[in-house]
C-alpha cells in the first residue's frame, strides 16, 4: 500500500519539475494577476455536478448499545458546555464566529442534485430513495455577524493546484467526501485511482489541477481489531490499542498538504481496551470480568495521542480537526426503533444535544486547546460543526436510507439513519466552512 499512496508525492514532484521550467513565465503571470485581482478571495460559488454508486456500507452507530449513550459517572456534568442562543447585538460586527449562528431560508436551493451528481451513494440519496418532502434542501448556514460565501469549485481547485487533501475517520467522512466530489465535479471530473477491497478507503485525482483527494477509513484513529460484517453486526467486542495510533493513516501522513480528521460514534461501540499489549478494561462488556472504563477515557487518550503526533511530526500540513457529529434519533436508537422524522431545523436553543454529545465535544475542545498551546509550528484549525449540525434534525436520510422503504405500506416499521446526511444537504456547508478556514 505504501507505494500506492506514495503516488501523491510522485505527482507533486513531477509537477514541481514542470513548474521550474516555466518559472519566469509563472512569475510574470502571477504579478499581473496580483495587480488585477488583489483583494479578491481565494475561493467563491459552485454549480452542479455528476456521481458514482457503491453498495451500502455499515452505519457508524450499528451495534451501539443503549448503555453507550450514557455519560460516565465520573463526568462532571457542570463542565459540559450547553450551546446558548446568541443574538446579533451580542456579537461584535467586525468579528465573525463561523460556527455560531442559525439556519435561514435559501430559496435558490442546492447547487447540485442526484441527477447532476453521480457520486451520491445509495444510503444518502434521499431523493432517489423516495423522500417525499424537499424543504430540507432550502436552508443555508448564517453565522452571526457575517456570511459564508457559496462554495466555488473553480476557486477551490485553483487553490488546491498540485496539492493533496485527506479526509480521515469513519463513514461520516465517506458522506463528507461524496459532498465534496459533487461540489467539485462540475468543474472537473475526478478519476478514481485507488480503492481498498471494501471501498472504504479511496483516492481520486483531478488531472487538470493535479489535486488528489484521499478518503482514509480509520474509525477509531487507533490501531484496532473489529469483528463486524458489512451490516454492522458484531461477533465480538472491538479491541482498541489505546496507546497506538492507526498506521493506516499515520504511514501516509507525510503525503498530505491538508488533513481533515475526527473521531466519531464508533467509540460508543462495545470495546476492549489494550495498553502496552495488556488488557486494561473495556466499555460495555457485561459478560467479561473487566473494569468499565467508559468511552470518555479512551476518547480523551486518543485525541491526546493524535495531537501529540501532529505537533511532533516534522511534516507540517494544515490539519483541520472536525468536532463530534451528533445524531438525532428519537424514541429509540439505531437498532431499537429510533426515528428522525422532523422536516424543519431547530431554532437556536431549542435543542442542545444529549449529555453524551456535549461530553464528547467538551473532550475535543479541551484537547484541541491544549494542542494549540503546544503547536510547535503545526498548523491546527478547528472545524466546529457541532452546533450547526445539532440544529438540523431534518437533514438525515431517516427511513430513506434504502430505496422506497415503505413500498405500499406507509405504516411499515423500517430502520432509520439519523446520523448520516442526505445529499445534497446540510453537510455541504462543512465544505464551505473548510474553504473559510483555509482562506484564513
Amino acid at each position: 500500500m505504501g507505494s500506492d499512496w506514495g503516488q501523491c508525492q510522485q505527482l507533486q514532484r513531477k509537477s514541481k519539475q514542470f513548474l521550474v521550467k516555466f518559472l519566469g513565465l509563472a512569475l510574470l503571470v502571477g504579478l499581473s494577476s496580483r495587480l488585477l485581482f488583489s483583494g479578491s478571495p481565494m475561493f467563491t460559488p459552485a454549480s452542479e455536478l455528476p456521481s458514482e454508486s457503491i453498495a451500502e456500507r455499515s452505519d457508524s452507530t450499528a451495534g451501539v448499545s443503549e448503555e453507550a449513550y450514557k455519560v460516565s459517572a465520573s463526568t462532571d456534568k457542570s463542565s459540559i458546555p450547553v450551546p446558548e442562543a446568541v443574538t446579533e447585538d451580542q456579537v461584535s460586527k467586525d468579528k465573525c464566529d463561523l460556527f455560531t449562528g442559525e439556519w435561514i431560508p435559501n430559496p435558490t436551493g442546492p447547487t447540485y442534485t442526484n441527477e447532476s451528481c453521480r457520486f451520491i451513494e445509495s444510503p444518502q440519496n434521499c431523493m432517489v430513495n423516495g423522500r417525499p418532502d424537499t424543504g430540507y434542501l432550502f436552508w443555508r448556514w448564517k453565522p452571526h455577524g457575517c456570511d459564508v460565501p457559496p462554495f466555488s469549485a473553480k476557486k477551490f481547485l485553483g487553490g488546491m493546484q498540485n496539492k493533496c487533501l485527506a479526509l480521515i475517520g469513519d463513514s461520516i467522512f465517506r458522506n463528507h467526501a461524496q459532498s465534496l466530489l459533487c461540489l467539485l465535479s462540475k468543474v472537473e471530473e475526478p478519476v478514481l485511482v485507488f480503492h481498498d477491497d471494501q471501498y472504504r478507503s479511496r483516492r481520486w485525482h483531478f488531472p487538470s489541477h493535479n489535486f488528489t483527494l484521499s478518503l482514509i477509513w480509520s474509525p477509531f484513529l487507533l490501531k484496532a481489531e473489529t469483528f463486524e460484517d458489512d451490516n454492522g453486526v458484531a461477533t465480538s467486542e472491538s479491541k482498541l490499542h489505546a496507546d497506538t495510533l492507526d498506521e493506516t493513516w499515520t504511514s501516509q501522513y507525510n503525503s498530505f498538504d491538508y488533513v481533515v480528521i475526527s473521531g466519531g460514534q464508533w467509540f460508543l461501540k462495545a470495546a476492549i481496551y489494550v495498553e502496552n499489549n495488556a488488557v486494561i478494561g473495556c466499555h460495555y462488556c457485561p459478560k467479561l470480568n473487566l473494569s468499565e472504563l467508559g468511552v470518555q477515557y479512551v476518547y480523551k487518550k486518543t485525541l491526546n495521542s493524535l495531537f501529540h503526533f501532529i505537533n511532533t511530526s516534522e511534516h507540517k500540513p494544515t490539519v483541520i480537526y472536525r468536532t463530534w457529529t451528533p445524531d438525532h434519533f428519537e424514541f429509540g436508537r439505531w437498532s431499537s426503533g429510533g426515528v428522525c422524522n422532523r422536516t424543519t431545523p431547530y431554532k437556536v436553543g431549542e435543542y442542545t444535544g444529549t449529555d453524551l454529545d456535549r461530553a464528547m465535544q467538551n473532550i475535543e475542545l479541551e484537547e484541541f486547546t491544549k494542542a494549540i498551546g503546544r503547536a510547535n509550528g503545526a498548523k491546527l484549525k478547528l472545524l466546529d460543526t457541532f452546533k450547526l449540525s445539532l440544529l438540523r434534525p431534518d437533514a438525515h436520510p431517516g427511513p430513506y436510507r434504502t430505496f422506497h422503504p415503505f413500498g405500499d405500506d406507509k405504516n411499515k416499521k423500517v430502520q432509520n439513519d439519523c446520523l448520516h446526511w442526505c445529499l445534497p444537504g446540510a453537510i455541504d456547508t462543512w465544505n464551505e466552512l473548510i474553504v473559510e478556514l483555509i482562506k484564513d
